[in-house]
């Protein structure tokens, strides 16, 4: 029986033990780490807690205080849907059934919030606004965050960063992101689709670029082109199919939806396109601008972020490993609609909406290049000193371009907000009764809407201060409401006898801005009216334009001129 003897075990060597270098545990993360950075940026990715959080909160900073920046979202959107609600409200010529430029179905889908918020709130037609704006700025967030995300796992957390601190704070997208407006809608839908796009989902892409295009702003489709073309050429059946499909139940429902308000058969995609297009337009009529107009608008909005949006196709030789061909295809509607407009003599601010989103991309795409400029080919991980400074300065660029944009987004709000809180302040005077009359004379066009005159007012009048332009007329219900044609409307903006209010002596209160002009005011004849509310407005004409367009602590106060919005009540007798 051999025995089982023990073995000697010999001492460890040096090379035996594990070295610190060698542990398994460090062995691990080496391992970890390289096939992450094998991965690419995906691992990095931001996910969708941190913009939609973000964007949230300053979508509800911009619902809340949000000025009304053009007299058409007034009269072309927020005016109609109060008449779908309250079944009181102006009309413009676009919508009489005779030229029924304007959808309906747009105005239905944000009727999806507004009739239960008159219902919830049926005493409180201001809260039922905020309530559709905060919608808008719901709507605006999912498509935001879509894109953000979309760009964090293409190109990392940097670029995306940027982007979405772009996004919230760039007074561009804090005004259009709820501002009741087409070009909005498509300003989502350009975002919603460009996400998609990214995330490689074509088909979802086009499908969403359709009803950017149908249900917002038709000529937009000029900016969609490019996503569009680029994803048929990547999966032409699902693409083709997916943007047909939704194309046509689009169309078919906006025309079923236009004869039950217009009580005729007709298509206001077509009709639009037609007046603007095909030879019916005269745009020309409501204002031209020079061909800088888009550039001054843009560093207006944006500030640098707006240049350095521009010179995204100056880098991209630079960065083209990085971001050809899929980030070139996002951002080229940025160039392609900022051309085509310009060239346009009747020009808006309006306009540019849609391409918002894409100047906070190729913005942020040129400042994470910056190290590129300095940075050896060959040699990815250079390190080198003006590599380090560039790594350096991006943050610096980004905290400028938002502090700008504070300064942009401060000075209008504070600057023009007076409209809005003036007409708030009537729902504290329903004791002069009902079958009021609230006049409003050269200040029509900063008119915030119906839903900021209360019950007791039973109409709202122009007064004819010069204006020699069609004013809105309110909806006569008599000749068939919505499905009207009043003869009073014409495409060719001329005024109607109708528009202005023959008796002034019927007014019961007066909206009036008092500026420093040599002219009188009807507010100062204190015998007659007695002034109820005064704020003060920017007066844009005797300002500076630097201290006027952006807020610079104690100058803004000093060196602008302010005049006083009022509003007065009659002096009973």
């Amino acid at each position: 029986m051999a025995l089982s003897l023990p073995t000697r075990q010999r001492r460890g060597v040096a090379s035996d033990l594990p070295s610190p270098s060698s542990s398994p545990s460090k062995s691990y993360e080496k391992e970890d780490k390289r096939k992450r950075s094998e991965e690419g940026p995906e691992h990095k990715a931001i996910g969708w807690f941190l913009p939609l959080l973000a964007l949230g909160m300053l979508r509800y900073l911009s619902a809340t205080s949000n000025i009304i920046h053009d007299c058409d979202e007034v009269f072309n959107y927020w005016e109609p849907l109060h008449f779908l609600l309250y079944k009181s409200g102006f009309q413009t010529w676009e919508y009489s059934s005779q030229f029924a430029l304007r959808s309906y179905l747009y105005i239905n889908f944000h009727e999806l919030v507004g009739l239960p918020a008159s219902w919830l709130f049926p005493d409180d037609k201001v809260r039922v606004f905020y309530a559709v704006r905060i919608f808008l700025g719901f709507v605006s967030v999912i498509a935001d965050a879509t894109l953000v995300v979309a760009l964090s796992r293409r190109y990392g957390k940097r670029l995306a960063s940027y982007a979405l601190a772009m996004l919230c704070l760039t007074s561009g997208c804090f005004f259009a992101s709820t501002s009741f407006l087409p070009s909005s809608f498509s300003m989502y839908a350009m975002s919603l689709s460009s996400g998609l796009f990214l995330l490689g989902k074509p088909a979802f892409a086009v499908a969403v670029a359709a009803v950017g295009v149908i249900l917002g702003w038709p000529f937009s489709i000029l900016a969609f082109l490019p996503i569009t073309i680029y994803s048929l050429a990547r999966r032409f059946k699902q693409t083709f199919l997916a943007g047909t499909i939704t194309s046509l139940v689009l169309l078919v429902l906006s025309v079923l939806v236009d004869y039950y308000y217009y009580k005729r058969w007709t298509s206001s995609v077509f009709n639009l396109i037609v007046y603007n297009v095909l030879g019916g337009g005269e745009s020309h009529l409501y204002g031209i601008e020079g061909p800088l107009f888009y550039l001054r608008n843009g560093f207006n909005n944006f500030n640098f972020c707006f240049i350095l949006g521009l010179l995204f196709l100056a880098f991209l030789p630079i960065a083209r490993r990085k971001y050809a061909p899929d980030l070139l295809i996002v951002v080229s509607p940025l160039y392609i609609w900022l051309g085509l407009m310009s060239l346009q003599p009747h020009k808006e601010e309006r306009f540019l909406y849609p391409i918002y989103p894409l100047v906070c991309v190729a913005a942020s795409a040129v400042i994470e290049s910056f190290p590129d400029l300095f940075r050896d080919k060959y040699n990815p991980h250079d390190n080198s000193w003006p590599v380090v400074i560039a790594k350096f300065v991006r943050p610096l660029v980004l905290g400028l371009i938002l502090s700008a944009s504070h300064a942009r987004t401060f000075s209008l709000i504070n600057g023009y907000g007076a409209p809005l809180e003036a007409y708030k302040i009537l729902e504290h005077y329903d004791d002069v009764g009902t079958g009021s009359t609230l006049c409003v004379g050269s200040e029509w066009h900063r008119f915030p809407s119906s839903f900021f005159v209360p019950e007791y007012i039973s109409e709202v009048r122009w007064i004819d201060d010069g204006f020699r332009g069609l004013l809105p007329l309110p909806f006569n219900s008599t000749l068939g409401g919505t499905a009207a044609a009043p003869p009073y409307f014409n495409n060719k903006n001329k005024a109607s006898t109708e528009q202005f209010i023959r008796d002034i002596e019927a007014c019961t209160f007066l909206v009036e801005l008092q500026l420093n002009r040599p002219y009188p005011s009807r507010g100062s004849d204190l015998s007659t009216w007695e002034p109820i509310a005064a704020l003060p407005y920017l007066d844009r004409e005797f300002s500076p334009s630097i201290y006027r367009s952006f807020f610079i602590p104690y100058l803004w106060q000093e060196k602008n001129v302010f005049g006083m919005y009022k509003l007065f009540k009659r002096v009973s007798k």
